[in-house]
């Protein structure tokens, strides 16, 4: 990706150069009340099934049909007490996979568990004595949650997306952000809300967004797809899963710096200074958390690379960037909030 940070007359609007549909329609509620996928009281108490160890004598599984969405409530027990620690697995989801193995290993090892991704008990006790809240709580909608503008959901074309905007394409999207979870689970927790509608109660996860203490030094692992925030002493004060480059467009190699911070920033591809083709002309995407670099900017010290947000949560550490080291928005926006110019930040 090549992006360069450009100052304007508000300093909180930048423009980088470089790194539709009308909103759909809900769904309405039923005239019989649904049942959710998951409770909160199945969440709270929930411990994550153990994976089934592999033979080696197992023959293969034919092709199957897609499986329906079936959450874990002990993983999404353990996703939000990693998301708070803040360990993050990214996207709380409900569903094993890597992010959420890496960040299980990450706090191991900072807890003195030893090493491994291994979910067991005591795993979930220590995370539940270092934070003893709910991992659930309720919210009642009101009308700015549900308030325009919705842009189109983004796409490829950059040209759309700068004439729609770059807003939230539903209140449900805005909403599921806000929590740190799916669309998927937060309507599977709540299959009678119509998020059209404001006054009506919801089940969320009880994210805490807590800020980081002054980070000094930041250690992105090309091969992990990881991201790690340390403060001056050198202890570990946070993970985030994170996409990274590409085998096409490299992120950068060696120590790099902060320069600034850029929130809400503009986007803007220049075909003229950029090493990957989208198109023959300059487009200015507007600020909003679907532009192709999310709701923050986070600027170093090689011309044209950043650490920043994204508009698709669930796709983290799991597809390409065009160079840059993408995080959900939120975990961006954290992580930004401690940093400050001169920070040092090590690729490996």
């Amino acid at each position: 990706m090549s992006l360069r940070l450009i100052a304007l007359a508000v300093p909180a609007l930048l423009v980088l150069s470089a790194c539709g549909a009308p909103e759909p329609a809900e769904p309405a509620p039923s005239a019989s009340a649904p049942r959710p996928l998951l409770t909160a009281a199945q969440i709270e108490a929930g411990v994550p099934a153990a994976a089934p160890a592999p033979t080696a004598e197992a023959a293969p599984e034919p092709p199957t049909a897609p499986a329906a969405y079936a959450p874990d409530p002990g993983l999404v027990r353990l996703q939000i007490l990693l998301d708070r620690s803040p360990f993050s697995p990214g996207v709380i989801d409900g569903l094993a996979g890597d992010n959420t193995r890496q960040a299980i290993a990450a706090w191991r090892k900072a807890a003195g568990l030893g090493d491994g991704d291994a979910a067991d008990a005591e795993l979930l006790r220590r995370l539940a004595a270092a934070d003893t809240a709910p991992v659930m709580t309720t919210y009642v909608l009101t009308a700015a949650d549900l308030a325009g503008p919705f842009s189109p959901p983004p796409g490829e074309n950059l040209a759309a997306q700068a004439a729609g905007g770059a807003h939230y394409s539903s209140a449900r999207e805005r909403l599921a952000e806000r929590f740190h979870l799916t669309e998927a689970l937060l309507q599977g927790l709540n299959p009678g809300v119509d998020f059209r509608r404001p006054g009506q109660t919801i089940v969320v996860p009880a994210v805490a967004d807590r800020p980081l203490a002054a980070v000094a030094r930041i250690v992105v692992d090309k091969t992990e797809r990881s991201a790690r925030a340390f403060d001056a002493s050198g202890r570990l004060l946070a993970f985030y899963p994170a996409t990274i480059g590409s085998s096409e467009r490299p992120a950068p190699s060696g120590t790099l710096r902060v320069l600034g911070v850029a929130n809400e920033p503009d986007y803007t591809y220049d075909p003229a200074t950029l090493s990957y083709d989208r198109g023959d002309h300059k487009v200015v995407v507007p600020a909003g958390p679907n532009n192709p670099v999310g709701s923050v900017w986070i600027e170093l010290s090689r011309d044209s690379y950043g650490i920043h947000g994204s508009p698709d949560p669930s796709k983290i550490a799991k597809t390409a960037s065009n160079g840059c080291v993408r995080l959900t928005n939120w975990d961006a926006e954290q992580l930004a909030a401690s940093v400050r110019p001169g920070v040092e930040v090590r690729f490996v």
